[in-house]
Parts: C-alpha cells; structure tokens; sequence
C-alpha cells in the first residue's frame, strides 16, 4: 500500500523537508506545517500527495501552501482548493472548521439535543465538502438537517431559524473564481458570527488535533442526518413571499443565476408572486462550479461585464430589467432601460442605487401602517452609500448607518433591535435584506421587492432609472465607486499590513483637487486632522479609514478585505440637487471627480508597496 511505503521512508522525507529550508527553499513556517502533515496522526489520507511534491521538488508551490494556516476568519474559511496545504481550501482544512465549530457549540449551547443545518452551492466539490461537514457534526452528537442540492445562502439562513439549529454551515465561496471554495458559519439566529462567538469559534478551530467524522451514508442510515429540502424550500418561499405587495406584475423579466443556485430561489419566488413573463438566460442555466460562459469566470454581479450580452438578449426579446444573483445567490445586480421606450439605452444600477430605491420602496410600503414612522428603521455599513439616510431621515425612518462591513453586523443590529420596525439592511456590495425570515442578505426577497417596484412605475409610465433620477433631484447628487489592489501570497499580507499603517501614520494630503481635512480611523478609534491633535472617535471598532474632504460628501475609505488577499477602496462624490438640473451632467461630473480620487489611491498604493 501506498501508505506503508510512505511509513518505510518517511525519515528520509523529513531530512528532504529540512534540507531544502536549510537551504531557504521553504521558510520555517512552511517547514514547520509540512512536518506536522508528515508526522501526527490525522494527515494520512493527504501525505501520498505531500510526499509527491516534496519528491518532485515542487518548492515554490510547498512554500504557498503552507507558509501560513488558512485563518477561519469571523464568517468561516475562504481560499483557493487544494488537496494539500494548511493554506488552502481542502479535506482537513475544512473539517477542522467544522470540528471546531462542533466543539464550540457543544461547549457553550447547555442542551442535550444539538442540531446544525448544511447547504451548498454549485461550485466544484460543494457537495463533498457539505457530506465532510456533515459527518463531522454528526460524530459531535449534532443532528444534522442537510438540504439536498444545490440552495441558497439565505435559505440556509432561514433553515437555521425555521428548524430552531443551534449553528449552521453554508459551502460556498460567493463569487470568487472557480479555484474557490469556502465554508460560512451561522449561528442559531441565523446570521454569521458576532462577538462572543466569531473569536470563540476561531480559536476552537485553532485548538482542532483531532477529527472525528461517521460515514455520511451511515449517518443517515441512523437519522443522524435528514434531507430536509422540501419542506425548507416551501417554507422560504412562503417566507419570502410574505413581504410581496398587490399591485401590477405587466413586466418582463430576464434573469441570470450565472450558473449558481439562483434558480432554486429567484424564480420560484417571482413565479410564485405573480410574474409570468420571466426568462432564464440559457447559456448561464446551467449550474456549473466552472461559471463557463461569464466573462472570465468570475460570476459577479458587480462587474459591468457581467451584463454585457445579458442586455444584448434583453434587447432581443424586449425585457424591462435583467437580474443577475452570485452563485450562492444571496447578491443582486440589475440592469434596466433609460426610459419604457423599447429602444432606450441600458443602465446598470450599481449596489448603493439598488439599496436607496428599495429604502424609498420599503419605506412607501408602511404608509397602511398605524405605527409611526420612527418606529421603523434601516440598516446599513459605513460604506454604503449616504443616500439612504437622506431617504430615511426625510421620511422620519430612523438609519442606523455607522456599522462595519459585513452583513453580519446587519444581522446583528436586528437582533439587537427586535425585527418588528425592520426595513431594509443593505450593503454596497449588491446584498440586501427585506422581511426578518433570514438573518443574511437575500437575492430571492431583493428581486421580489425590485420587480414589483419596477412593474409599479412602468404603470405609471417610468422605470426605475427614471425613479433614481428623481430621488438624485430630491436628495442630491451621490456617485460612488469601489476598487480592489491584490496584494497575494505572503509578501502581499506584509505589504497589506504595511500599507494600512503607512495611511495611518501618513494619510494622503488630497484627493484627486480637493484637500484632505479629517481622517476618521475606527480601528484606534481616533480622528484628526491632518498634522494635527487627535480627538476620541465613536463608533465602531473596525479597521477602516476614511479620509473626508473640504468639500461635504466627498471621501475615500479604505479597509483590509476580510476574506481575500487585498485592500478594498471606497470613493463617494456629492453635490446639493441645485447643482445639477441634467442627469448625465451631475453623472459625468462626479465620476470624473470619483477618477481622481482613484488616481490618487492607485498612486498612493504604488508609492507605498513594491508595486
């Protein structure tokens, strides 16, 4: 076997491991994990590979794979799939999330009778990873309800909340490319981890030696493991449905799940509400974890690219709007005409134009309602656009707009508030919550609630571009654009932390012409003036920056991604509505200062780093 010749010589192997970091080949650190996967117990289904490699003398690729460990940050693991290395996505990696999240919760949660939820989504090896998982949580003394094929995010966070689970594990790496994969953890009210629990299940993985697993087939032979998808799914769709509204449904309707899982969610919702002139865009129907005919593979709604021939066929067939969802399908992009006029000009909704006609939607919906308007709130990141405080605040809807990236502090915040006066949680990045029957940002509901909206205006004559613009007239000008620089491997963490602390300790002078004249930075909690005293800062503890200019609205925020190897910039420009009476005016001023403001970054990021 395999195996036993690997045991006959594995002296000889380690002395191999050790000279070549002798040499410098590999760090101590890589050495270090590399000899820990050769020596205890727990590793021997991957050492024929490691061995192979450290035969081939395959350094370069060795050092990568396990220079570091994979950090189980706040929402789970995330990187790229390998079958080998402490720093990749595979077999022992992910067992050990779920081991450790096994060991939390038994830890923490007082019952006799444990349970977790497990859903995946259409990426290559979700399944295999959500059976791993599983039969992790069943040797743990948990039932496991498993939803058989692929689901959505948020309908593994309604699961949780639905069927009373004490945690949840959702397989999916959103929209990263198809080398990804991930797991997501839930707590039992549904939403991602928040402290206590992110640090202490982060440091119960740490802690994992030993994996315990019963055979997925034997699991469910003993109950240990149930298929729960049909009930689940009539009862997310029965839950999402119930934030749908009377009115017109004279709209048609192209969607992309772009080839995840959106299809199990989107559109039974739609079809269900009363929307029967939907098309499923044929060449993205077809789940696949390779995303085969999305421009370069990435199935992100954020990217323009995306709806490119989306609205070649929207043109062809006459639709009004064109949805488009991420693979786990808990993010919406949309697409509609200028004006109903069949030969209008396309326009992409970016996530924050999304976000504020849905606040103006949501809000329009509780005018039945006997409560005062105070009583409802939205919710959203720091990053995300200021219009949906002007949009709230005009109708005496309370915001709460300060909290960190991350749909989990949304989550969060509704626990903290109660769910009765919640309308809406939106993110930039194209997630957004309507209803309280998950605790995650929901496709299925965003679409729902954005076509309903965009059949009522074309009643009325309009569209939803038309419904912004008006919204720009009302409130003022807001444009805002978001970057990402990579920064990979090793040398890209370094130089991410050394770039944070640079900003820090150096903030840029000016953005683009404008002059930088507060730097807000939540992670000391402090802000200052440039050169100058620092005072005490309230909010959140996040690390971000924000570099405010002389003139109001117009900023820069920078932050750390917490689960990809790079920085993300946000930029936001601003003007009063008297400033501009013409839309593509107001439009091209603004993104040509939201240009600046990136030239200025890019460069700052260049004269900072090795690139």
């Amino acid at each position: 076997m395999a195996s036993s010749v690997f045991v006959e010589e594995v002296d000889a192997i380690i002395q191999t491991v050790n000279h070549a970091a002798a040499l410098g080949k590999i760090s101590a650190d890589a050495q270090k994990n590399i000899l820990r996967w050769l020596r205890e117990p727990g590793y021997e289904d991957a050492r024929p590979e490691l061995v192979r490699h450290i035969r081939e003398e395959k350094w370069e690729l060795l050092e990568d794979l396990f220079f570091t460990i994979i950090p189980f940050g706040t929402g789970g693991r995330r990187g790229r799939m390998y079958p080998i290395g402490t720093n990749a996505i595979n077999d022992r990696t992910i067992a050990e999330s779920a081991q450790g999240l096994a060991n939390y919760v038994r830890q923490v949660v007082k019952k006799n009778e444990l349970s977790c939820a497990i859903a995946y989504d259409t990426r290559h090896r979700s399944r295999h990873f959500a059976e791993l998982c599983a039969e992790v949580m069943a040797a743990g003394g948990f039932r496991v309800f498993f939803l058989n094929g692929y689901r959505s995010t948020p309908q593994l966070s309604f699961t949780i909340r639905h069927l009373g689970c004490d945690c949840g594990i959702m397989v999916t790496a959103s929209h990263n490319p198809p080398s990804d994969n991930a797991v997501k953890v839930y707590w039992s009210d549904g939403g991602q981890l928040v402290p206590p629990h992110d640090d202490g299940v982060i440091k119960a993985v740490e802690k994992v030696n030993t994996i315990h697993r019963i055979p997925f087939g034997e699991a469910v032979s003993r109950g240990l493991i149930q298929f729960v998808e049909g009930e689940a799914d009539t009862a997310f769709v029965e839950a999402v449905l119930r934030q749908s509204r009377p009115g017109p449904r004279d709209l048609r309707i192209l969607y992309s799940p772009l080839h995840g899982v959106g299809a199990s969610a989107v559109v039974p919702v739609l079809k269900a509400a009363g929307f029967g002139d939907i098309f499923v865009y044929p060449r993205h129907a077809e789940p696949s974890g390779d995303f085969p005919n999305v421009p370069n593979h990435i199935a992100n709604p954020e990217l323009p690219e995306v709806f490119t021939e989306l609205i070649h066929y929207a043109r062809d067939i006459g639709a009004d709007i064109v949805l488009a969802t991420d693979p786990d399908c808990d993010r919406v992009g949309c697409a509609v005409r200028e004006t109903l006029d069949r030969n209008s000009p396309w326009r992409l909704l970016t996530g924050n134009q999304i976000g504020a006609l849905l606040a103006q939607a949501v809000i329009d919906r509780t005018a039945h309602k006997n409560q005062d308007r105070d009583h409802f709130y939205l919710v959203k990141t720091m990053v995300t656009t200021e219009l949906i405080r002007e949009v709230g605040e005009a109708h005496g809807v309370r915001v709460i707009g300060d909290l960190p990236v991350g749909f989990r502090w949304i989550a969060h915040e509704i626990e903290k508030r109660g769910p009765e006066g919640f309308l809406l949680g939106a993110e930039e990045s194209y997630g957004f919550l309507i209803g309280t029957h998950a605790r995650d940002k929901d496709a299925a509901v965003a679409s729902l609630v954005i076509c309903e909206l965009a059949a009522q205006l074309k009643s009325k004559g309009k569209t939803l571009y038309e419904e912004l613009i008006s919204l720009f007239m009302r409130y003022g000008w807001y444009r805002e654009r978001t970057i990402s620089v990579s920064l990979p491997g090793k040398k890209g963490l370094a130089e991410l932390e050394l770039l944070m602390a640079s900003l820090r300790s150096e903030p840029p002078r000016k953005l683009g012409e404008l002059r930088v004249t507060k730097v807000r930075d939540y992670g000391r909690g402090i802000q200052f003036l440039p050169g100058g005293p620092q005072e005490p800062l309230v909010g959140p503890s996040t690390n971000t920056l924000f570099f405010e200019t002389e003139r109001l609205g117009n900023r820069a925020a920078v932050r750390p991604s917490g689960t990809e190897p790079k920085v993300k910039f946000y930029f936001f420009a601003f003007e009063p509505p008297q400033m501009f009476s013409d839309a593509k005016e107001a439009e091209e001023a603004l993104e040509a200062r939201l240009t600046t403001f990136e030239a200025t970054m890019r460069e700052e990021v260049r004269r900072r780093t090795s690139g």
